[in-house]
């Protein structure tokens, strides 16, 4: 899991760029706090192979990235 509220992108995405690149996960979870870095995220992972899922409580993000 990544917590990345409260992080401006491109910080967001980065943090999952470097997970990606050093676990190679079947699954990771990612928590945000803004839209645009769903957006980001979301894009960055389609161009690795990945789906997301996007869920929205209280104006927070959680994105399961699924290989």
């Amino acid at each position: 899991m990544i917590d990345a509220r409260g992080q401006s992108c491109p910080i967001p995405v980065v943090m999952v760029q470097n997970e990606v690149k050093k676990t190679h996960p079947a699954t990771l979870q990612v928590k945000v706090d803004a839209r645009v870095c769903v957006e980001n995220i979301t894009r960055y992972a389609a161009s690795q192979g990945y789906g997301v899922a996007v869920e929205e409580a209280g104006g927070e993000f959680t994105l399961t990235l699924t290989k």
